[in-house]
């Protein structure tokens, strides 16, 4: 796709740190990293979001991301793993080039600098979670 990064680094016309590649997905490293060893991983084929992405690529880069959490727990003594997918610029999407964030977490704070956007533990009542989980299921009939 034209003028997109994520593309220009799979076609090898703008730089970037690769990690792992197969036939359908890449695995580089961010270059706005939150935490230490924060990887991308892409589908090779354009995508431009979560509502977009085929199934088969979906699942590929799903696959390539638990392998790139597994080496970063393993190589890196990552605590945890977050996986993020931000979709559509509303919730934080910058590149439109579906791309999932690997996340290691770290109790060492030197090493992660990603910190929670809301405050879990405050709980929606229940007639509103009922509600909205309506909503929901008559959207996915």
């Amino acid at each position: 796709m034209e003028n997109c990064v994520f593309c220009g680094i799979i076609s090898g016309h703008v730089p970037g740190t690769k990690v792992a590649e197969d036939d359908l997905t890449l695995t580089f490293m961010d270059i706005n990293p939150a935490a230490d060893g924060h990887m991308l991983v892409i589908p090779k084929f354009h995508s431009e979001d979560l509502l977009e992405i085929d199934a088969e690529d979906l699942t590929a880069v799903t696959l390539s991301a638990q392998r790139a959490a597994k080496a970063a727990m393993s190589e890196l003594g990552a605590d945890g793993v977050n996986l993020l997918n931000c979709c559509k610029a509303p919730a934080w999407q910058t590149v439109f080039h579906f791309h999932l964030h690997v996340i290691p977490r770290y109790t060492d704070k030197t090493k992660d600098r990603l910190t929670l956007p809301w405050r879990p533990g405050i709980g929606e009542r229940p007639a509103v979670l009922e509600e909205l989980g309506a909503r929901l299921r008559s959207g996915l009939s």
